[in-house]
């Protein structure tokens, strides 16, 4: 994977509303299955087992009285092009929501923004004809793309969270990417602490995801 260095240098006004958690319904969520699907970013790379974004995302469910299980679908390097070609043997079946998590390495590559937009799109599709509830975690662009890719890539997850009317996270790393301490020695993935905070942030969007599932 190209650096993701560039992240620490992007977009350090971004804001998101922390809203407080909905409440899902935790008995019904017992014996529903969430597949986490993404890069590095969620795989766990160059973390200790146990600290990976699905599994201290699963600790916070349990935390919360939620007998939910988690499975972590992250490969290191994955493009939406590769997530689309594995996406049907990853998913498995009594999947009942799906977080997808990519693209930062199609913006880390330069691949253009209309087939990464192309293969979330497909991607989403697959996941709703399955019935599975998405929830569509974003990312931005680095700043050395230029303006013009940056504003192409940056406005596809708003896109696609609108025509499929899913739940939306705006900026997966939205509180850490500018932030060294929580950042490991590479510069490009969050540490145990940066993706604690992940959770945190995310914990809103998750609950809305999860009250689809657990009725």
């Amino acid at each position: 994977m190209k650096p993701l260095f560039y992240y620490i240098l992007a977009i350090f006004a971004f804001t998101w509303v922390n809203l407080a958690p909905a409440s899902a319904n935790t008995n019904a969520c017992e014996g529903k299955k969430l597949v986490v699907f993404g890069d590095s970013l969620v795989a766990g790379y160059g973390l200790e087992p146990g600290a990976a974004f699905p599994e201290q995302l699963a600790k916070e469910f349990i935390a919360q009285g939620m007998k939910l299980e988690v499975i972590n679908a992250g490969v290191s390097g994955d493009t939406t092009t590769s997530g689309l070609a594995r996406l049907d043997w990853s998913i498995g079946e009594g999947t009942d929501a799906v977080i997808l998590e990519l693209g930062a390495n199609d913006a880390l590559r330069g691949i253009s923004p209309e087939v990464t937009q192309q293969n979330l799109d497909a991607m989403i599709v697959k996941f709703k004809e399955k019935k599975i509830e998405v929830l569509l975690a974003g990312m931005m662009a680095p700043p050395n793309m230029g303006p013009a890719y940056g504003a192409a890539f940056n406005a596809i997850y708003a896109q696609l969270a609108k025509k499929h009317s899913v739940e939306l996270y705006p900026f997966f790393l939205d509180g850490v990417v500018a932030d060294a301490t929580l950042n490991q020695a590479d510069g490009i993935h969050p540490t145990k602490e940066g993706i604690a905070v992940i959770v945190d942030k995310i914990l809103p969007s998750t609950s809305v995801l999860l009250e689809k599932v657990c009725q």
